[in-house]
């Protein structure tokens, strides 16, 4: 029997610091994103047909027509979940889009602020493989499109008939039939005619996209670099160890090395846990994939709450449910995480499929420093400055020829005494 949640005491534990893709990856994706950069749409179409996205002389792009074609042809109770997925997605990226807007305040002699502006083309990646994720599809173009993007467009490797649905209900405009590097390098470079170059793309995917990513990133503006998926339950003794253990198996389904984690100060919430993990992989379909990444998780045990939170906050997790008596009070003691999950009702699994916040979220303990996608990661704010007094801009203008100066920047305070 394989061991799950091999259990670490509080010392053993480091903060996930992995980086989210290997060298060798690197090298191999940035020969792929140079001969497509080099060669656009020929190399496009060599790299799709090869690994098999796409039939030979298959469109490689299909436009909004297309998609609405594809759309109508789904069941109508699939439409109908979509459409009521995007919904909520939307309502809460027109709260975040609302809560940025555009400020002007008074300085020397004038005034100053800054417009807030959406960029005109982004590029949405949706991953296929193994479950293709139609989701996915409509956290980043559905945000895209609130954030006010005049352009979508999405890639995604043999889209799902759903896929291609969300894609048409989120607004996209035109849709990659590729993947890995190669959609990224095209989505950032462009691919001559074919495909338009993007100002920022975004979206999960295998370690070829993170790579690619990592590789156009000094061309265009990605949104992370995401590693395997991650979960952390903090719980004590009041959990419920079956939530517990179909929410840890929820997490593992995605990747072999996913990682769950639960975090407690109860041992018998570990054994009980342990016990109905075994039990529900029993019948899980996922099970292949799900039990080595049970295998790579683990369970540690805290002597008080508060040493719970701290190794919590050091893991820094993808994904935190808190499940303990006290769920808020203790949410708010928690510092680092990419999205909080507080209190038994509130499944991961709902963050996932729609209930609002984006599901495109940090790994790898970067939730320290960064957030999951939004409508900022769309978003330009742009300053600006007038000066109408001269007179009253007087003491702005020596103290910039005085700090010219004082840097042996001539040139900038001789600019500035142009201004007196």
């Amino acid at each position: 029997m394989p061991e799950f949640f091999r259990q670490l005491s509080p010392s053993q534990v480091r903060a996930i610091r992995h980086d989210p893709v290997d060298a060798d990856t690197i090298s191999a994706a940035g020969k792929i994103v140079d001969h497509v950069r080099r060669d656009g749409e020929k190399a496009l179409r060599l790299y799709a047909e090869k690994f098999g996205e796409l039939e030979p002389g298959a469109p490689l792009v299909l436009d909004r027509a297309a998609l609405k074609k594809a759309c109508e042809a789904v069941p109508e109770d699939v439409r109908a979940l979509l459409e009521r997925t995007a919904a909520r997605i939307r309502q809460f990226a027109k709260a975040q889009r609302e809560g940025i807007r555009d400020i002007q305040a008074p300085i020397s002699g004038g005034m100053a602020g800054h417009t807030v502006d959406a960029v005109e083309r982004a590029g949405c990646y949706a991953p296929g493989g193994r479950f293709p994720l139609p989701s996915t599809m409509l956290m980043t173009a559905v945000t895209a499109r609130v954030a006010g993007v005049k352009e979508v467009w999405a890639a995604s490797p043999k889209p799902a008939p759903a896929t291609l649905a969300a894609a048409y209900i989120a607004g996209v405009d035109y849709l990659l039939v590729a993947g890995g590097a190669q959609a990224i390098a095209a989505l950032a470079y462009g691919a001559g005619d074919l495909v338009r170059p993007c100002d920022v793309i975004v979206g999960p995917g295998s370690r070829w996209v993170t790579a690619a990513k990592f590789l156009v990133s000094a061309h265009v503006a990605i949104d992370m670099l995401a590693g395997p998926s991650e979960l952390v339950v903090l719980a004590d003794e009041s959990a419920d160890p079956s939530i517990i253990a179909a929410d840890l198996l929820a997490q593992a389904e995605h990747d072999t090395v996913a990682l769950p984690v639960l975090v407690t100060t109860s041992q018998g919430l570990i054994d009980r846990t342990r016990a109905e993990v075994r039990r529900q992989l029993e019948s899980l379909p996922t099970a292949d994939t799900a039990t080595p990444a049970m295998e790579n998780g683990f369970a540690v045990l805290c002597e008080s709450m508060e040493e719970a939170i701290s190794i919590t906050d050091t893991l820094a997790p993808e994904h935190l449910e808190v499940m303990t008596k006290d769920p808020r009070d203790i949410g708010h003691k928690l510092s680092h995480y990419g999205a909080i999950f507080v209190g038994e009702g509130s499944a991961e699994v709902l963050g996932d499929y729609g209930a609002g916040p984006n599901h495109t979220l940090p790994t790898g303990g970067r939730a320290r420093y960064t957030g999951g996608l939004s409508v900022f990661h769309f978003l330009r704010v742009r300053t600006w400055m007038r000066i109408d007094d001269r007179t009253a801009a007087r003491g702005l203008v020596e103290d910039s020829i005085a700090l010219g100066r004082l840097e042996g920047l001539e040139g900038h305070a001789r600019s500035a005494e142009k201004r007196l």
